[in-house]
């Protein structure tokens, strides 16, 4: 990371811990329980309701706090899942032999050619709606891009001299991994964990916006399903205190991911001067 991509960095840090700091302390921050009828329905921003209340009479802003935890959940299960495979299948293709190799990258090029979308509609609609098989599914989507680039940063790293002389003077394979390997892949893997974990956030809002979730649930895509269905929403102010803080609020997470993942990649031509 160079020092012009700090800021950027402490900034991306500072919107993820605010979310998930919310996600966390929801029920402490929150003026209501969510699935509560604390207000008459539609109700515009007062004291009482600091956003509003929604078509039952239910307060929006205890369901923005509350559907932080839904977004939080899954984006850190996903990325979470989505590392751990990506670091291990790339690390034993770059080490293994080489029909191992060729079977796991033939294995990522499989997943790869899936569409994400479309198959994670038909399994949540066959499978279910819930935050487990929504870590599952993202998660097994997006662990091979991360995979390449491990293997192909282990690949760099074997073909160095230091590593030669290593290995010449009795170093373990454990060794290898502990002391030259793992700190070559830890920046690809943070990069990988932070972008799956905005795209996940995207994904789980996607979904329950189209339907595909358990409408019993708080999230923020439902919170947007919700409004989208609602006869003339759009033709009154209410979209104002209902819409509008609920994408503010997926942007700002997104946005926390991504500038944390921007700040982590190396500045052009760094990796040249490494090799």
């Amino acid at each position: 990371m160079t020092p012009r991509r700090a800021p950027l960095r402490r900034a991306g840090l500072a919107l993820i811990a605010t979310v998930v700091l919310v996600a966390v302390f929801a029920p402490l921050l929150a003026p209501y329980d969510p699935h509560a009828l604390s207000g008459a329905s539609l109700e515009e921003p007062s004291r009482d309701h600091l956003l509003g209340t929604n078509d039952i009479g239910e307060d929006l802003l205890s369901h923005l706090l509350f559907g932080a935890r839904s977004s939080v959940t899954v984006a850190i299960g996903a990325a979470t899942l989505s590392t751990v495979l990506g670091l291990a299948v790339g690390m034993v293709a770059g080490v293994g032999s080489r029909w191992v190799d060729t079977i796991l990258m033939r294995l990522v090029d499989v997943i790869q050619a899936m569409p994400p979308l479309p198959l994670l509609i038909l399994v949540t609609s066959m499978a279910g709606v819930s935050r487990a098989i929504l870590v599952l599914i993202i998660g097994w989507l997006s662990w091979p891009p991360l995979a390449r680039v491990v293997r192909g940063e282990v690949l760099a790293v074997k073909e160095r001299g230091f590593v030669a002389a290593c290995i010449g003077f009795g170093g373990s394979r454990t060794y290898l991994f502990r002391r030259h390997v793992l700190p070559a892949v830890a920046p690809v893997a943070v990069v990988g964990f932070v972008t799956v974990a905005g795209q996940s956030v995207l994904m789980e809002a996607g979904l329950a916006f189209l339907g595909l979730s358990d409408p019993l649930a708080v999230s923020w895509g439902i919170a947007l399903n919700r409004a989208l269905v609602l006869p003339g929403l759009y033709f009154t102010s209410v979209w104002v205190w209902w819409v509008l803080p609920v994408g503010a609020a997926l942007t700002v997470t997104v946005l926390g991911f991504t500038f944390v993942g921007i700040s982590m990649e190396p500045a052009p031509g760094a990796l040249d001067r490494t090799r």
